[in-house]
C-alpha cells in the first residue's frame, strides 16, 4: 500500500522551514501565472519600424532590456528623451571639437578657413536636446569599440562629409605611423592600424547602380538608375560591422527619374544608346521621384536583411541634409541665400521649404512595413536651423569663376555642403549616442 508523504513530514525530513517552503510554492505560482510574460521578457527584441520618420529612430521605442541587447550598446538614452529635438547653444569652451588645420583629411571643398572665410562663428554651436544631454564624444572609447571592425558610410558627398568628420574626430589620438587613408575608385579607407579598425566611405549617390557612379566624374544632369542593381555596390559593403546609409540630394532634380528596367549594366546601355541599338531605349521608363526613391528604399532594406548579421551589426540611415538656397524662406533678402549668413535660425518652428516632405513620407511608408532594424538618424530639422554653416563661397571651386560670378557671390555660393569643423561633427555625436546609448 502506498503511503502519501504529508507536507509536514517532508519538512521534518528535509529540515526545510515552513517559510522557505511557502516561498517556493509562491515562486511556482508566479511562474505559472506569468509564464507568457516571462517568455516574452527573454525573447530577443524585434525593432518594428514606426510611422513617423521624423522620430529619433524608425521603430517603436525600445525598452532598457532591448537596449542591452543591441550590438555595441553600453547604456541608454534618458527615458523620454528625443536627442533630435532641441536647440543650438553657443559654446566657446567645447567647440570646435578639432581645428581645421589639425585634420589633413578634409577635402578642399570643405576647408572654409583656408579659403578665406573671415569668421569662425559657425564652429561654436553645440546641439542641446530638450530635457537631456548628449553623451560626450570619446574618441578612445570609440576606437576601442571599433577594434577589429569595419565602419562604413555609403552614399553621396554629404555622407562623405560625415565620414571625414568621423575620421577627424578620431585621428588625433592615433600616432602618425599607425594611420593611413587610401582611395580605391569608389571606396576610401581610413585605417587605424593599432586597432585593426577601418572607417570607410563608399560613393553610391543612389545606392543602386546609376550613371553617376564614377566617384570623380559624376556631374550628369540626365540621371539614370537601374532597378534591382544594389548588389553591384553591395558586394563592397559585405562584412561591415556598422553601416551608415544616406541618399537624397541626387534625387532632387525637379524632373522625373529615369529607371532602367534591364539586366544590362548601365555603362553598356549607354554605349548602345549612342550607337545603333535604339530599341534599347524602350528599357528606360520615367517615373516620379517618389516612386523611384521608394524602389531604392525597398532594395536597401532587402539587402540589409539578406547580407547583414543583424544580431551583431548595426545599420543607420541618415535623413535629408537641408539646403539654404533661398533666404526669403527665413525672412531674409528675396534675392539672397546662405552667403554672408553667420548665425543660426532661432525660430524653433522653422521648417524650411517643405520640399522634402514627400520623400520623408516615402521613408515612413517603406520603413513602417519593414521589420529590418535600422536606426534613423534624423539630422534634418536640427540642420535646417544652420543656414550659417554652409561652405558658401569659401571652398575650392570646381572651375574658374567668371567676372560676372565674382561680382555677385550669391550666384556661386554652395548652400548644400558644410564647413568643417562644424555641423557634421554634431551628426557624428548623434551617431555616437545612438550607437552606444540607443
Amino acid at each position: 500500500m502506498k503511503h502519501h508523504t504529508s507536507p509536514s513530514s517532508f519538512l521534518r525530513r528535509s529540515r526545510v522551514s515552513p517559510y522557505l517552503f511557502t516561498f517556493f510554492v509562491f515562486i511556482i505560482f508566479l511562474a505559472v501565472l506569468y509564464s507568457e510574460d516571462l517568455s516574452c521578457l527573454f525573447k530577443l527584441p524585434s525593432l518594428q519600424p514606426g510611422k513617423d520618420p521624423e522620430q529619433q529612430k524608425v521603430g517603436r521605442p525600445a525598452s532598457a532590456t532591448e537596449h542591452a541587447r543591441l550590438p555595441f550598446a553600453v547604456g541608454e538614452t534618458e527615458g523620454g528623451c528625443d536627442v533630435f529635438s532641441g536647440k543650438w547653444v553657443r559654446d566657446e569652451s567645447n567647440r570646435p571639437l578639432y581645428e581645421e588645420w589639425e585634420c589633413p583629411y578634409i577635402q578642399p571643398q570643405l576647408t572654409c578657413q583656408e579659403h578665406g572665410r573671415p569668421e569662425k562663428e559657425y564652429q561654436h554651436w553645440r546641439w542641446q536636446p530638450h530635457g537631456c544631454s548628449l553623451q560626450s564624444f570619446n574618441a578612445t572609447f570609440m576606437l576601442e569599440k571599433l577594434r577589429g571592425k569595419r565602419m562604413m558610410f555609403v552614399g553621396d558627398s554629404l555622407n562623405r562629409g560625415q565620414f571625414v568628420s568621423m575620421v577627424c574626430l578620431l585621428h588625433r589620438i592615433i600616432p602618425d605611423h599607425a594611420k593611413s587613408m587610401e582611395t580605391f575608385d569608389s571606396l576610401t579607407v581610413f585605417r587605424a592600424e593599432e586597432y585593426n579598425a577601418t572607417i570607410e566611405f563608399y560613393w553610391a549617390p543612389f545606392l543602386l547602380e546609376s550613371n553617376s557612379d564614377n566617384a570623380v566624374i559624376h556631374r550628369i544632369a540626365d540621371r539614370i538608375v537601374r532597378k534591382g542593381s544594389i548588389n553591384k555596390h553591395g558586394q563592397y559593403w559585405k562584412g561591415v560591422d556598422i553601416l551608415v546609409f544616406n541618399t537624397y540630394l541626387w534625387w532632387m532634380t525637379g524632373l522625373k527619374m529615369k529607371i532602367l528596367y534591364s539586366t544590362v549594366p548601365i555603362a553598356t546601355q549607354m554605349q548602345r544608346m549612342q550607337g545603333s541599338f535604339n530599341d534599347d531605349v524602350n528599357d528606360i521608363m520615367e517615373v516620379s521621384t517618389e516612386d523611384a526613391y521608394r524602389m531604392t528604399m525597398k532594395s536597401m532594406l532587402r539587402w540589409v536583411q539578406k547580407n547583414m548579421d543583424l544580431p551583431k551589426t548595426r545599420v543607420f540611415f541618415t535623413s535629408m541634409s537641408p539646403t539654404h538656397g533661398k533666404s526669403k524662406e527665413w525672412g531674409g533678402d528675396a534675392e539672397g541665400n546662405c552667403y554672408n549668413e553667420t548665425t543660426p535660425i532661432n525660430d524653433p518652428t522653422y521648417w524650411g521649404s517643405g520640399s522634402r516632405k514627400s520623400i520623408m513620407q516615402v521613408i515612413g511608408e517603406v520603413f513602417d512595413k519593414s521589420k529590418v532594424p535600422i536606426t534613423f538618424l534624423n539630422i534634418t530639422q536640427l540642420s535646417e536651423y544652420r543656414k550659417d554653416a554652409h561652405t558658401s563661397i569659401y571652398k575650392k571651386q570646381w572651375s574658374p569663376l567668371t567676372p560676372e560670378q565674382l561680382a555677385n557671390p550669391v550666384s556661386y555660393a554652395d548652400c548644400v555642403h558644410w564647413c568643417m569643423p562644424g555641423l557634421q561633427d554634431t551628426w557624428n555625436e548623434l551617431l555616437y549616442n545612438k550607437l552606444f546609448y540607443p
